[in-house]
This record gives structure tokens, C-alpha cells and sequence, in this order.
């Protein structure tokens, strides 16, 4: 007896040279599907670079716990000194941004970095592809090149990316002081959206509040957590702290606020951001989880 085998099946014959014995024929049709399946799983990106909330440990715990639980495809991108090393005080380089052409969803935690133009174009090539994208916390105010700089518009990508305030300080983009922290409650409207599958009613975060109101989000945005400041320097009101966008250029996009690296030990938050990810790349959030995903990352700053 002789099996006949698909085309797309001999044309992994060098990942599993094909056996002639159809029992083997079998477990290697079988083993070579498996291969294909896995290289179809969403490769997901994530851009660090924030010398502040310690992304560059936890993007890779999360990057980790989506391989791991969720069969995800991951590659992590750090700030890095132009010998390599990587350095998170360094805002002028993160190498590898081409890998962004490959991926299925970019997610960035950013604040404040100065990239050249070459590596700017490539994040300007995937906004522009539509594909979804997701930021975390300082990502509203993800760079800072000074007045008059070709690349000043930036300054705004989160404005344009996310529908944050365009910039730290921009219309009274600010926070509630770092001595506070944060309660989290899903807005009674959207307590059916997808994002919040799972998602505790309420729960507490280390991230200080950050304040958006009134002007951001920005129209079209969809809130759907509010936060409560919990002892804040100065008067505070609630604000959104993650709501949905859709870019200009068509793409999914989800924008929350917190990211202060203990949140992602918080089983809500860590909800929150799966269900983000499978949104985003227009997939049902699982019904089934895994339980509370290992995630610990301290609050470390570290000074230039």
C-alpha cells in the first residue's frame, strides 16, 4: 500500500523526510501538521525601552506566560548601547525593530526615547499596515525629541496610536503621585465586553492614576476600567485605565494605563492583558484559564 500525501505535506518532507511504511507515513503526516500548525500560531512583538517600570523583565514574563499557556509566538525588543549591551537608559537605539514587519500584534512600553529615523519608519510602517497593537502605561508619552526635530510628531504617538493625551503634560496628562495607588472597577456599560472575560468587578493595583480626563480618550475610544486614585498627593476623580482605540489606519488597538511591573503579579490585571491579546488579534479570549500565571517582577527603578 502506498499513501498519496498532500502537497503542502511533501513540501515539509525536510523537516520529516517521509518513511515508506504507511504506519510511519501516518506519524510523520501526523508530526509534520503539528510542525505547520505551531508556525501558524500569532508572533507577537513587544517593544521595551522605559527606564522606569522595569518592561524590559516584565514584557519577557509576559511573553513567556503567552508561549507557555497560550501557544503564542514571541520575540521581545530591548534598548540596547550601540555595542550591544543592553541598557534601558539608553533611548537612542532598540535593534530589531525590522521583526515588526513579520508580526501578527506589536505591543509597546515605552517612555521617552530619541530613535533615529530608520528605526522610527519601521514602527511608521506597522501603524501604517493596519495590524493591531497594544501599549502599557508610559507609552502615551513614549518620546521626546526636542521642538523643532524632524521627528517631533512623535512626541503625539500616542495620541495617534492609542488615543492617549499626546504627550506627558499635554492637556494635563499627570498623576496622582507615587506614594499612591490604584482601585479598579469595570464600567457597569461594557461589563459584557471581551476584555473583561474573567475580569474581577473590582480589584487593586500599585500603578499611581494616571490622568487622562476630560479631553482623552480620545473619541472613538471605548473605557472600559476606571480607576480610583487611593491616597493621592492632590485632589483627584476617577479616570479610565484602559479602554479600546481603532487607529486611523484601521487597526485594533488597547491602551491601558497601568504596567507598574507588581500589577502583572495581579490575577485581574493579568486577565485583563490575555484577553487583550486575543482581541486585538480579533480572536475569542479563552473561557478556560490557566490560573494565576507567574508573573513577578518588583518595582525597581533604575537611575541614570
Amino acid at each position: 500500500m502506498r499513501l498519496r500525501l498532500p502537497q503542502s505535506v511533501v513540501a515539509l518532507d525536510s523537516i520529516c523526510p517521509m518513511p515508506k511504511t504507511p504506519l510511519l507515513v501516518l506519524l510523520c503526516l501526523c508530526a509534520s501538521m503539528f510542525v505547520a500548525s505551531a508556525e501558524t500560531k500569532p508572533y507577537i512583538v513587544f517593544v521595551t525601552g522605559d527606564h522606569e517600570y522595569g518592561s524590559e523583565r516584565s514584557m519577557p514574563a509576559l511573553a513567556q506566560a503567552l508561549e507557555k499557556q497560550f501557544g503564542f509566538r514571541t520575540k521581545v525588543l530591548y534598548a540596547s548601547q550601540p555595542n550591544g549591551k543592553r541598557d534601558e537608559n539608553y533611548e537612542q537605539n532598540i535593534p530589531g525593530l525590522e521583526e515588526l514587519k513579520k508580526a501578527d500584534l506589536a505591543i509597546f512600553f515605552l517612555r521617552w526615547r530619541l530613535l533615529p529615523k530608520e528605526q522610527v519608519a519601521l514602527i511608521d510602517d506597522y501603524l501604517k499596515s493596519g495590524k493591531p497593537l497594544m501599549g502599557f502605561r508610559t507609552t502615551s508619552h513614549s518620546f521626546h525629541y526636542p521642538v523643532g526635530d524632524s521627528l517631533e510628531k512623535w512626541n503625539a504617538f500616542g495620541e495617534f496610536a492609542f488615543g492617549t493625551p499626546p504627550g506627558w503634560g499635554a492637556a494635563g496628562h499627570t498623576h496622582y503621585g507615587h506614594k499612591s495607588t490604584t482601585d479598579v472597577s469595570i464600567i457597569a456599560s461594557e461589563k459584557d465586553h471581551p476584555l473583561l472575560r474573567g475580569v474581577a468587578q473590582h480589584f487593586h493595583v500599585a500603578s499611581w492614576l494616571y490622568h487622562v480626563l476630560p479631553k482623552y480618550p480620545a473619541p472613538g475610544s471605548t473605557p472600559v476600567l476606571m480607576g480610583t486614585s487611593v491616597n493621592p498627593d492632590k485632589p483627584a476623580i476617577p479616570n479610565p485605565v484602559a479602554w479600546t482605540f481603532k487607529t486611523q489606519w484601521g487597526a485594533r488597538s488597547f491602551y491601558t494605563s497601568l504596567g507598574h511591573p507588581e500589577d502583572f503579579s495581579v490575577e485581574p490585571f493579568q486577565r485583563l492583558v490575555v484577553n487583550a491579546v486575543f482581541w486585538s488579534l480579533d480572536e475569542t479570549p479563552p473561557e478556560k484559564w490557566p490560573g494565576k500565571l507567574d508573573i513577578n517582577v518588583s518595582y525597581e527603578k533604575t537611575k541614570k
